[in-house]
């Protein structure tokens, strides 16, 4: 069926307040993106922290530099602790990223984890194979190193 799991996890040097504060605002993912995938948020957000229910659209270029629309729903919001975006319009079947925050003596243990699922039966298993995991690896590395550079 070709249904994949990614999971990462990073140790963030916070509290549980500005580990939320930043990762509940959805215009801070432009800064923890790589730059070639050209990133744009096209949802009026004016600073909104995310709810259950909220749709926002993005604008990227995943692969090959071809710009494409990204349609995400937040759900299952637990604030402070864990919510879930999920893909309505995009390059994917099926992706749902399910963020984890808990709390540890020397910070907020961050936990992603996604699964996805790509278009075109086999042809999309062989696009994971040869492409798509590594592009998503690279993405969470980035991110990483992203995000340490913030919360330095």
């Amino acid at each position: 069926m070709g249904i994949y799991y990614f999971k990462a996890e990073q140790l963030l040097p916070v509290d549980m307040q500005a580990a939320w504060a930043f990762f509940s605002t959805p215009t801070n993912l432009s800064l923890i993106t790589p730059p070639a995938m050209d990133f744009k948020t096209l949802t009026a957000l004016n600073g909104e922290e995310i709810y259950a229910g909220m749709l926002i659209d993005y604008k990227i270029k995943p692969l090959f530099g071809i710009s494409m629309m990204w349609q995400t729903e937040i759900r299952n919001v637990q604030k402070p602790f864990s919510f879930t975006d999920i893909q309505l319009k995009g390059p994917y079947r099926c992706w749902e990223h399910t963020h984890t925050f808990i709390e540890k003596e020397n910070g907020i243990l961050m936990q992603d984890v996604v699964k996805y699922q790509l278009p075109y039966g086999p042809l999309g298993r062989i696009a994971h194979a040869l492409l798509v995991r590594r592009k998503i690896e690279e993405l969470f590395v980035y991110r990483k190193a992203a995000i340490e550079r913030i919360f330095a």
